[in-house]
């Protein structure tokens, strides 16, 4: 399947985040500096046929993808390709339908190359097109640092940064506003103050709960991240945190013990949201260094109605990340 989408607008998903273009088959992931539009899952043309390699920019044999730069049409393009979990609902199937090649023998051990039916061996692939020289960078593989981030530095080095880059979160409103991706909202509380939409995020294929992972979208638009955060916000997180995990018991039969519920910060676009991933699944950005659970983000504001106003936050950030460079600037790193 192929996954695109619009690059009008901004984004991220976040963690770690990829971007979509124009055409489409089935979307995947979109981050912050692209728009999401609708979309159905249908066969179209191969957009690939043609697609010339340039250069790998990075490949990870744990996590099983593999991102790659090069042209479609004489246009810039990365093309993410990432094998699909194995289903257990697809066992069955997968047993009796594959061929096998025995490869080694020793004793009770053996090891084989399995061919699966082509309907049970899918590759999810994501083509960002026309891609800019931020996603390319962006896609690279790039040393992290580990940013210590004060009152002041929040006040002094990242706020500016935010408001002078203007990132666009257009693509979020459409959602809020039901002109995109209505079809895919798993649940919507309207109340503008503590309401919130709540849906797949598209690092989920939806087939299975192993890798469950759902984001709920603030319907209050003056939230840029944590450090927005005051005691006043509590309803809101409360909110979110128990009617999310309502909704995904009664849609997916999974209880609020088996899952995750998480802000980021930095966040990957600057509009307040919330993770739910199923608890054993190691999703990306779910790290000590930079995801916050809600549960803990709820307390910390009831003990202390400005904690994320004033508190040191850590967080990491990539090499060319352009944060980066104002901590540097200012030696702050």
């Amino acid at each position: 399947t192929l996954n695109m989408a619009d690059t009008s607008a901004k984004r991220l998903l976040d963690s770690d985040k990829t971007g979509e273009p124009a055409q489409e088959v089935k979307r995947g992931k979109i981050d912050n500096e692209n728009g999401r539009e609708d979309g159905n899952e249908s066969v179209q043309e191969n957009v690939l046929s043609g697609f010339k390699t340039s250069s790998v920019l990075s490949d990870s044999a744990r996590e099983k993808n593999i991102f790659i730069y090069g042209k479609v049409a004489d246009q810039d393009a990365v093309v993410i390709l990432e094998k699909t979990p194995i289903r257990e609902d697809s066992l069955a199937e997968l047993f009796s339908g594959s061929t096998l090649k025995l490869e080694m023998k020793n004793d009770i051990y053996s090891t084989y190359r399995l061919q699966a039916p082509p309907h049970l061996n899918e590759i999810k692939t994501t083509v960002v097109c026309p891609a800019t020289e931020k996603h390319i960078k962006k896609y690279q593989r790039k040393e992290s640092f580990l940013v210590e981030e004060t009152e002041e530095d929040y006040k002094n080095i990242t706020l500016p940064y935010i408001q002078k880059q203007s990132f666009s979160v257009q693509w979020v409103y459409n959602i809020l506003e039901k002109k995109a991706e209505a079809e895919r909202i798993v649940y919507e509380d309207p109340d503008p103050d503590i309401g919130f939409v709540l849906l797949p995020d598209f690092k989920w294929d939806q087939k299975q709960v192993d890798d469950l992972y759902l984001i709920a979208i603030a319907h209050q638009r003056d939230i840029k991240s944590l450090r927005d955060l005051t005691s006043e916000r509590v309803p809101l997180l409360q909110n979110i945190f128990q009617k999310g995990k309502e909704a995904i018991l009664q849609r997916y039969n999974l209880p609020g013990s088996k899952l995750r519920v998480y802000l980021h910060y930095q966040p990957s676009y600057y509009h307040l949201h919330v993770h739910f991933t199923k608890l054993g699944y190691d999703a990306p950005g779910c790290g000590v260094e930079r995801a916050h659970l809600i549960a803990d983000v709820i307390q910390n504001l009831q003990s202390d109605p400005q904690y994320y106003k004033t508190r040191t936050l850590y967080f990491p950030l990539r090499a060319d990340d352009g944060l980066l460079s104002k901590f540097k600037e200012a030696g702050r790193l």
